[in-house]
């Protein structure tokens, strides 16, 4: 009887380092995304100044 609940046990320790694990890379893409729309807002908004100034320019 003690062999199921060890078992069970062992399921459940791989079973946190696996989900540790998915939230480790979870958490890398969460900030590479946030620092790539920083870059794209950033470019956006240049990109929209320079058009708004040639308009005026018109």
């Amino acid at each position: 009887m003690s062999f199921f609940s060890e078992e069970k046990a062992q399921i459940s320790v791989e079973l946190i380092i696996v989900l540790a694990a998915v939230v480790a890379v979870v958490l890398v893409l969460v900030s590479q995304m946030q620092t790539t729309s920083d870059e794209g807002a950033k470019k956006l908004k240049e990109k929209s100044d320079s058009v708004f100034k040639k308009i005026d320019d018109i």
